[in-house]
């Protein structure tokens, strides 16, 4: 009797926001997945993701092409989703955005793998005064040169339960009187993280054109300005928006460059906040979208209410109406 076992998936960097709703996913269809990480003991909540034994947690780094190569062998897809927000000590973005994509690129070709979906961010090919921005642009090319079959996904500005920005916004809005916002005027697309989910399970399924750069955004778009409005009304929170020029917010990021902590701002990023975040529209034209996947994008307003809620005065006990009736903190 011929015993059928299921395809295994290497999920690089599968620990994280995206990575565990990626993870759920390919375990629900019934795949076997091994989560690539730097501290697989930081990652043992992805084990509850599947079924016993199904999800593994291993240790790679993507700066040792010999944990590379461990990670992926006898992999039928190969999903790359490992990227740093800024730099420090060898984890710059040349090394993880340039050099670890390609040595995962490499290796999962050389491993015989059948796909490979690869993670980069919306805007990267404009946004050229980011070195984030610039290291993902190349990262891009290197992996399409090692795996020319590869599917490339640039998500904008992803929200849902356990996001970083819509969090932080929330968080900061607790403290400060006041909001600081950089490039009020530039536009974003914010995607949901279950729609960005679903469109790399099914890239790595082979449910759209290999070899192509895929654009996911939200149904809206909004300024910089307008987005951080809807932020404070789902948190419930009343604050006056004060626009930061770029030059005064590098310096307010200085600090941040020297000290041990994780930065709120840095140089780098003031870049990137001035610089539109939305699907090109060349991509549209060639149906490059989520459209591609036959998915349906979900609107902010379905999802942020569902977990700002914990950033009014009152968490769930505070009406969703605060914000705008006067009573809010």
């Amino acid at each position: 009797m011929v015993r059928y076992e299921p395809k295994l998936a290497t999920v690089f960097g599968g620990s994280g926001f995206l990575g565990t709703q990626i993870v759920q996913r390919l375990a629900r269809r019934g795949y076997r997945v091994r989560v690539a990480v730097r501290r697989p003991d930081l990652a043992g909540h992805t084990k509850s993701l599947g079924s016993v034994g199904q999800v593994v947690p291993v240790q790679a780094n993507v700066r040792n092409e010999a944990s590379i190569a461990r990670a992926v062998a006898g992999a039928e897809m190969v999903i790359n989703l490992v990227g740093i927000g800024f730099e420090g000590g060898k984890q710059t973005f040349e090394a993880v955005h340039v050099g670890g994509a390609a040595a995962i690129a490499r290796a999962a070709k050389a491993a015989g793998a059948e796909s490979l979906v690869h993670v980069s961010a919306l805007g990267v090919d404009i946004a050229t005064e980011s070195d984030y921005a610039r290291s993902k642009l190349a990262g891009e090319g290197e992996v399409l040169k090692a795996f020319p079959e590869a599917v490339v996904i640039r998500p904008s500005l992803m929200f849902g339960p356990g996001d970083g920005f819509f969090n932080l916004m929330g968080t900061l809005s607790r403290y400060f009187p006041i909001m600081p916002l950089i490039g009020p005027e530039s536009r974003f697309q914010p995607v949901y993280v279950g729609n960005v989910a679903e469109a790399f399970v099914m890239a790595a399924e082979g449910a759209v054109r290999t070899g192509r750069v895929y654009e996911l955004g939200g149904p809206e778009v909004v300024t910089h300005r307008e987005l951080m409005k809807r932020i404070l009304e789902a948190a419930g929170r009343s604050r006056p928006l004060l626009p930061l020029p770029p030059g005064i917010a590098k310096i307010l990021a200085l600090p941040f460059a020297i000290l041990p902590v994780t930065p709120l701002i840095t140089a780098d990023r003031v870049d990137l906040l001035m610089t539109d975040n939305v699907v090109s529209d060349a991509a549209i034209k060639d149906k490059r979208t989520l459209a591609a996947f036959g998915i349906t994008p979900t609107a902010m307003e379905t999802i942020l209410p569902s977990y700002m809620w914990r950033f009014r005065k009152h968490g769930q006990f505070d009406r969703q109406d605060h914000a705008s009736d006067g009573t809010a903190a």
